[in-house]
């Protein structure tokens, strides 16, 4: 097959591959490019609602939804714990970024500029954005949403993304926080059941005014929600403007001396069925300094259940509105140019419209330039922009990575714009049109998986949010060499440059080449429904079998070219959710070193045991949460592990099962450890176990249902995925929204 070169977006929506089409093979390009990939052979659920809908099943009990304030407590049962083991070290990327929501520029210190990560905490660079250091205390929550800065350079952070995708909208925030010495030191000042904070705005004539866009929880109803304001540096906030129901949270709140806009939105996912927008979304203006308010209408879309997420920008007398659909999709572009008393809608644009796709819950935003009111630039999967107040449109999707969110101008550096998006901080000084140049040090990617081989303990990889695969070698430390969001990443024990990755749904390749070219192979599998994030195994025995999971499990002999079920459907069928359609499929594959007995777990909460290579199943377990992980001792195939997902309330369920006797019985070893879901374990040095928590890593010396914190100076962060060199005694770990970081173990 001759191969082809074909211009692409990291999200590889608008790749095709014929699924007849045979072996494919993927030339990586030079470092710096988006590498090429596949068409889309199986993907049920389109752009940042995969990874979302995928962590919300997972991480709730099935048919409730997350209890309030479950995430802040499971970190303080956390903290509460001892800590051992020697210092974890960060591996970077530093060279890649992630998703940055918000970004403010400090009024006092020239191009100094924070940015908040969405699950990263707070950076500041000093340098105009070319370098990031942490302004944000390692121990507390790293899930944010707004960051801004106050005319006497007080610097306030809000927790808790409001944007629901992108696989953090189970990291719930614990309030605002206030700085006085750029991030140095920190306090909360209140907003702590606000879920997610959206927008931060300081009156400029008077800093300890102060005004909140709070979105709220995303899964339980009242809380902090709606505008409030403090006039009083935070001390106390009285709330200025409520929403039409108990699901109805603000998004944007813009202040012009005393006349006041703000954007509410209706948002709320429930166990069955998200809903993204209601009779509540609009956008509200007060003349009267926030005593009263009202919904503007004058051309605007109606009160009503299709309105969804708005963004919203004013300069002057000159207004902008973006509006999509409850579904996602894009309703239309107003502009005003008498305060929003009137809106007209803008002329139809299949760009703009297009730049929207499905999900325009994940941008509602627009900026204008500062010196020209007809220049604005408006959020969405590329970076869309008009000069003439909405008349015509660009689009930006090739000198930028895509899916934006934030953007601010240097009113101290004309013409110089940041810009904040999935890929990180990029910085033009063209007002935004172009000339984009990416920040060089950014440590806080989100990362799904790890790999690494004792070969080699410089070599790692792994999987990233909307940022593909990523590796150490081949290029810059680190570049992405599979694109769209990196899932499943393995290197062969024996053969480093025999290599694995994966995108979403078990759209997987093989390479024996590093990854420098690539071949398909996940149509040579049996499925009917795959994981978003599908297991792929290579066996501890002999590393050219491999394992695969749909709901059926695969296997082959050849290292990946061919591959033949060999079980039934282990989980309970298709789930009721119509947003995931691809539920009931196997989580996790574990075969054991005598080359015979293999073990699976699935998102239902079954585990699954063989002797016998797949001729007969035995089901060990059913009606646990959610089955992260499945690990059998390598030197004895009847003492295996099980580690589930779910944060819940109330519930007997364990996180962390262990059997020595092949799964006929089984011992809850959560033991003391903190109510999180438990995502991965690997058995370490003389019997001891290691776990990858959304609180951390945590270990027990003995086996036993006693656990500690492993090692010092890892962020409060989401650990996804583990790995363990045996032989050098290391510990790897994928973390969602600060990198990888190695821990040496004795």
């Amino acid at each position: 097959m001759t191969k082809k070169r074909v211009p692409m977006r990291r999200r590889l929506l608008h790749l095709v591959l014929a699924p007849l089409a045979g072996v494919v093979l993927l030339a990586t390009p030079p470092a710096g490019a988006a590498p090429p990939g596949p068409g889309d052979v199986y993907r049920p659920v389109r752009g940042p609602a995969a990874p979302a809908e995928y962590r919300y099943l997972q991480k709730t009990v099935p048919g409730e939804p997350i209890p309030r304030h479950a995430h802040e407590n499971a970190a303080a049962q956390a903290r509460e714990l001892p800590t051992t083991g020697s210092r974890w070290k960060a591996l970077g990327p530093t060279n890649i970024g992630g998703r940055i929501v918000s970004l403010a520029l400090d009024p006092k210190r020239a191009d100094t500029l924070y940015a908040a990560a969405a699950s990263g905490g707070v950076w500041r660079s000093t340098d105009a954005g070319r370098t990031f250091k942490s302004a944000w205390p390692d121990s507390w929550t790293q899930a944010m949403g707004a960051v801004a800065t106050g005319p006497d350079g007080a610097l306030y952070a809000g927790t808790g993304e409001p944007n629901p995708g992108g696989g953090s909208i189970t990291y719930e925030g614990t309030g605002l926080y206030r700085s006085a010495d750029g991030g140095r030191n920190w306090r909360r000042i209140g907003l702590r059941d606000s879920g997610a904070i959206s927008a931060i705005t300081v009156d400029p004539r008077n800093p300890r005014r102060i005004y909140v866009a709070a979105a709220g929880s995303l899964y339980n109803g009242g809380g902090d929600r709606g505008v409030y304001r403090s006039e009083n540096g935070g001390k106390t906030w009285r709330r200025i403007l409520s929403g039409a129901n108990d699901f109805t949270g603000a998004t944007e709140i813009v202040v012009r001396g005393k006349r006041l806009y703000a954007v509410l939105w209706d948002h709320r996912r429930t166990p069955e069925l998200r809903t993204y927008g209601g009779v509540g979304s609009g956008i509200f203006r007060s003349d009267d300094d926030g005593k009263s308010w009202r919904r503007l209408g004058g051309g605007l879309p109606a009160q009503g259940p299709d309105v969804g997420r708005i963004g919203l920008a004013v300069a002057g007398e000159k207004a902008y509105a973006i509006v999509n659909k409850t579904s996602g999709s894009f309703e239309g572009f107003y502009a005003s140019t008498d305060g929003g008393d009137h809106w007209r809608r803008t002329p139809a644009d299949q760009k703009l419209t297009d730049s929207q796709s499905s999900f325009g819950w994940w941008f509602g935003k627009v900026w204008t330039d500062p010196k020209d009111a007809d220049h604005v630039h408006v959020a969405g999967v590329p970076l869309m922009t008009t000069k003439d107040g909405g008349a015509t449109w660009s689009a930006d999707d090739t000198s930028i990575h895509v899916d934006q969110h934030a953007m601010v101008w240097d009113p101290r550096r004309p013409g110089r714009v940041y810009l904040g998006n999935d890929g990180g901080v990029y910085r033009s000084d063209a007002n935004g049109d172009g000339g984009w140049t990416k920040a060089r040090h950014e440590p806080y990617t989100q990362l799904y998986s790890a790999a690494l081989t004792p070969q080699d303990t410089g070599r790692i990889s792994g999987g990233s949010q909307d940022n593909g695969s990523l590796r150490s070698w081949g290029g810059p430390r680190f570049n992405e060499y599979l694109g769209g969001d990196g899932e499943e990443n393995l290197i062969d024990p024996t053969d480093v440059n025999k290599v694995f990755a994966c995108y979403q749904y078990g759209n997987c390749f093989r390479s024996t080449d590093g990854g420098d070219t690539l071949t398909y192979f996940a149509d040579k599998t049996t499925f009917k429904r795959r994981n978003w994030f599908t297991p792929v195994v290579l066996d501890p025995k002999d590393p050219s079998v491999l394992y695969y999971g749909s709901e059926v499990v695969n296997r082959s002999t050849d290292g990946g070219v061919t591959w033949q079920p060999v079980s039934p459907d282990l989980s309970g069928g298709p789930g009721p959710d119509p947003l995931y359609a691809n539920y009931g499929t196997i989580t996790s594959i574990a075969p054991a070193g005598d080359g015979r007995t293999l073990y699976a777990g699935t998102d239902d909460g079954r585990v699954w045991v063989t002797k016998d290579l797949g001729a007969h199943w035995t089901k060990l377990a059913e009606g646990r949460s959610w089955v992260t992980r499945v690990v059998v001792d390598p030197h004895d195939p009847d003492r295996v592990y099980t580690t589930h997902s779910a944060y819940r309330s109330g519930s007997n369920k364990a996180h962390v099962y262990g059997s020595s006797d092949g799964g006929r019985s089984w011992r809850n070893l959560s033991g003391n450890l903190p109510d999180a879901p438990v995502n991965d374990l690997v058995l370490g040095h003389g019997g001891r176990l290691h776990i990858g928590t959304d609180q951390g890593v945590f270990t027990s010396r003995s086996g036993k249902p006693v656990w500690s914190r492993l090692g010092r100076g890892m962020p409060a962060v989401p650990v996804d995925d583990i790995e363990y060199d045996a032989g050098h005694h290391r510990l790897l770990a994928a973390t969602f929204g600060r990198g990888f970081y190695e821990l040496s173990t004795n």
